[in-house]
Protein backbone atom coordinates (compact mmCIF):
# COMPACT_ATOMS: atom_id res chain seq x y z
CA UNK A 1 0.00 0.00 0.00
CA UNK A 2 2.66 2.33 0.61
CA UNK A 3 4.24 1.94 -2.28
CA UNK A 4 1.56 2.73 -4.36
CA UNK A 5 0.82 5.91 -2.64
CA UNK A 6 4.44 6.53 -3.51
CA UNK A 7 3.73 5.57 -7.15
CA UNK A 8 0.83 7.61 -7.40
CA UNK A 9 2.26 10.77 -6.13
CA UNK A 10 5.23 10.58 -8.23
CA UNK A 11 3.49 9.67 -11.66
CA UNK A 12 1.18 12.95 -10.36
CA UNK A 13 4.43 14.47 -10.67
CA UNK A 14 5.17 13.10 -14.17
CA UNK A 15 1.75 13.87 -15.27
CA UNK A 16 1.73 17.80 -14.05
CA UNK A 17 5.74 18.13 -15.70
CA UNK A 18 4.16 16.18 -18.89
CA UNK A 19 1.66 18.87 -19.12
CA UNK A 20 3.99 21.74 -18.44
CA UNK A 21 6.16 20.89 -21.44
CA UNK A 22 3.13 19.32 -23.32
CA UNK A 23 4.22 15.70 -23.77
CA UNK A 24 1.68 13.87 -21.89
CA UNK A 25 1.42 11.40 -25.17
CA UNK A 26 5.17 11.09 -25.73
CA UNK A 27 5.85 9.98 -21.87
CA UNK A 28 2.38 7.78 -21.77
CA UNK A 29 3.95 5.91 -24.62
CA UNK A 30 7.29 5.62 -23.00
CA UNK A 31 5.64 4.72 -19.74
CA UNK A 32 3.47 2.11 -21.81
CA UNK A 33 6.68 0.54 -23.13
CA UNK A 34 8.45 0.61 -20.27
CA UNK A 35 5.73 -1.10 -18.10
CA UNK A 36 5.31 -4.19 -20.81
CA UNK A 37 8.75 -4.65 -21.09
CA UNK A 38 9.36 -5.47 -17.28
CA UNK A 39 6.39 -7.07 -17.64
CA UNK A 40 7.90 -9.10 -20.33
CA UNK A 41 11.43 -9.66 -18.81
CA UNK A 42 11.94 -11.05 -15.40
CA UNK A 43 15.25 -10.17 -15.45
CA UNK A 44 14.68 -6.32 -15.82
CA UNK A 45 12.61 -6.31 -13.10
CA UNK A 46 15.02 -8.53 -10.90
CA UNK A 47 17.35 -5.94 -11.80
CA UNK A 48 15.38 -3.28 -10.41
CA UNK A 49 14.34 -4.83 -7.20
CA UNK A 50 18.47 -5.55 -7.34
CA UNK A 51 20.01 -4.20 -4.05
CA UNK A 52 23.14 -5.07 -5.58
CA UNK A 53 23.50 -3.40 -8.76
CA UNK A 54 24.32 0.09 -7.82
CA UNK A 55 22.24 3.10 -8.91
CA UNK A 56 23.95 4.34 -11.74
CA UNK A 57 24.36 1.15 -13.14
CA UNK A 58 20.89 0.34 -13.26
CA UNK A 59 20.34 3.99 -15.04
CA UNK A 60 22.74 3.17 -17.46
CA UNK A 61 21.33 0.07 -18.52
CA UNK A 62 17.95 1.41 -18.06
CA UNK A 63 18.90 4.18 -20.86
CA UNK A 64 21.04 1.88 -23.44
CA UNK A 65 17.56 -0.87 -23.14
CA UNK A 66 15.26 2.04 -23.41
CA UNK A 67 17.25 4.49 -25.89
CA UNK A 68 14.22 5.61 -27.82
CA UNK A 69 12.30 7.41 -24.80
CA UNK A 70 11.77 11.36 -24.73
CA UNK A 71 14.42 13.31 -22.25
CA UNK A 72 11.86 13.81 -19.62
CA UNK A 73 11.50 10.28 -19.05
CA UNK A 74 15.01 9.33 -19.10
CA UNK A 75 15.90 11.92 -16.55
CA UNK A 76 12.81 10.98 -14.84
CA UNK A 77 13.40 7.54 -14.33
CA UNK A 78 17.20 8.40 -13.73
CA UNK A 79 16.02 10.75 -10.70
CA UNK A 80 13.96 7.66 -9.67
CA UNK A 81 16.98 5.49 -9.63
CA UNK A 82 19.13 7.66 -7.97
CA UNK A 83 16.76 7.86 -5.25
CA UNK A 84 16.77 4.37 -4.55
CA UNK A 85 12.69 3.93 -6.09
CA UNK A 86 13.63 2.34 -9.44
CA UNK A 87 11.52 -0.79 -7.55
CA UNK A 88 8.30 1.45 -7.97
CA UNK A 89 8.88 2.58 -11.35
CA UNK A 90 6.19 -0.53 -13.13
CA UNK A 91 3.90 1.03 -10.11
CA UNK A 92 4.55 4.52 -11.71
CA UNK A 93 4.07 3.73 -15.27
CA UNK A 94 0.90 2.12 -14.36
CA UNK A 95 -0.37 5.09 -12.08
CA UNK A 96 0.53 7.66 -14.87
CA UNK A 97 -1.54 5.42 -16.95
CA UNK A 98 -4.79 5.89 -15.02
CA UNK A 99 -4.45 9.55 -14.23
CA UNK A 100 -3.67 10.17 -17.70
CA UNK A 101 -6.73 8.67 -18.29
CA UNK A 102 -8.20 10.82 -15.67
CA UNK A 103 -6.61 14.12 -17.17
CA UNK A 104 -8.44 13.22 -20.42
CA UNK A 105 -12.06 13.05 -18.85
CA UNK A 106 -11.68 8.97 -19.74
CA UNK A 107 -13.36 7.37 -17.73
CA UNK A 108 -12.62 3.35 -17.81
CA UNK A 109 -15.32 1.26 -17.48
CA UNK A 110 -15.44 -2.93 -17.55
CA UNK A 111 -18.99 -4.67 -18.39
CA UNK A 112 -18.82 -8.57 -18.14
CA UNK A 113 -21.72 -10.69 -19.26
CA UNK A 114 -22.42 -13.97 -19.35
CA UNK A 115 -22.48 -14.13 -23.25
CA UNK A 116 -21.28 -12.08 -25.70
CA UNK A 117 -23.46 -8.63 -25.56
CA UNK A 118 -25.56 -7.49 -28.78
CA UNK A 119 -25.35 -3.75 -29.91
CA UNK A 120 -28.42 -3.07 -28.63
CA UNK A 121 -27.90 -4.23 -25.57
CA UNK A 122 -24.58 -2.90 -25.16
CA UNK A 123 -26.19 0.72 -26.25
CA UNK A 124 -28.59 0.76 -23.40
CA UNK A 125 -26.22 -0.20 -20.24
CA UNK A 126 -23.80 2.26 -21.89
CA UNK A 127 -26.24 5.09 -22.39
CA UNK A 128 -27.53 4.50 -18.80
CA UNK A 129 -23.80 4.59 -17.38
CA UNK A 130 -23.27 7.50 -19.00
CA UNK A 131 -26.03 9.77 -17.70
CA UNK A 132 -23.90 9.39 -14.31
CA UNK A 133 -20.76 9.99 -15.65
CA UNK A 134 -19.08 12.79 -17.07
CA UNK A 135 -16.56 12.40 -19.68
CA UNK A 136 -15.51 9.37 -22.48
CA UNK A 137 -16.37 6.43 -21.52
CA UNK A 138 -13.23 3.71 -22.20
CA UNK A 139 -15.38 -0.15 -22.55
CA UNK A 140 -14.01 -3.17 -21.32
CA UNK A 141 -15.81 -6.40 -22.07
CA UNK A 142 -15.37 -9.72 -20.78
CA UNK A 143 -17.30 -13.12 -20.76
CA UNK A 144 -17.74 -14.70 -17.67
CA UNK A 145 -19.95 -17.92 -18.06
CA UNK A 146 -20.19 -17.96 -14.15
CA UNK A 147 -22.44 -14.98 -14.11
CA UNK A 148 -25.38 -17.34 -15.79
CA UNK A 149 -27.05 -14.09 -17.04
CA UNK A 150 -27.51 -10.25 -16.79
CA UNK A 151 -24.24 -8.06 -15.92
CA UNK A 152 -22.10 -6.79 -14.03
CA UNK A 153 -20.45 -3.04 -14.36
CA UNK A 154 -17.59 -1.93 -12.64
CA UNK A 155 -16.25 1.54 -13.10
CA UNK A 156 -13.34 2.95 -10.13
CA UNK A 157 -14.67 1.61 -7.09
CA UNK A 158 -17.85 1.35 -8.05
CA UNK A 159 -19.82 -1.80 -9.25
CA UNK A 160 -23.47 -2.57 -10.45
CA UNK A 161 -24.11 -6.30 -10.17
CA UNK A 162 -27.60 -7.16 -12.38
CA UNK A 163 -26.57 -10.89 -13.16
CA UNK A 164 -28.71 -13.84 -12.07
CA UNK A 165 -26.10 -15.45 -9.94
CA UNK A 166 -26.09 -12.51 -8.22
CA UNK A 167 -29.80 -13.01 -7.51
CA UNK A 168 -29.84 -16.65 -6.91
CA UNK A 169 -26.93 -15.78 -3.90
CA UNK A 170 -29.06 -13.18 -2.26
CA UNK A 171 -32.61 -15.49 -3.13
CA UNK A 172 -30.30 -17.94 -1.26
CA UNK A 173 -29.68 -15.41 1.62
CA UNK A 174 -33.11 -14.83 2.17
CA UNK A 175 -33.95 -18.29 2.42
CA UNK A 176 -31.63 -19.49 5.04
CA UNK A 177 -32.25 -16.69 7.19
Amino acid sequence: MKGTKAASRYAQALLELAIDTNNVDAIQDDMNFFLSTVLENRELELLLSSPIVKADKKVDILNAVFTQFNDITKNFVALIAKNGREVLLPQIAMSYGAKVKEHKGIVPISITTATKLDEEVRAQILAKVGESIKGELEVEEKIDESLIGGFVVRMGDKQIDASVSRQFKDLKQRLTR
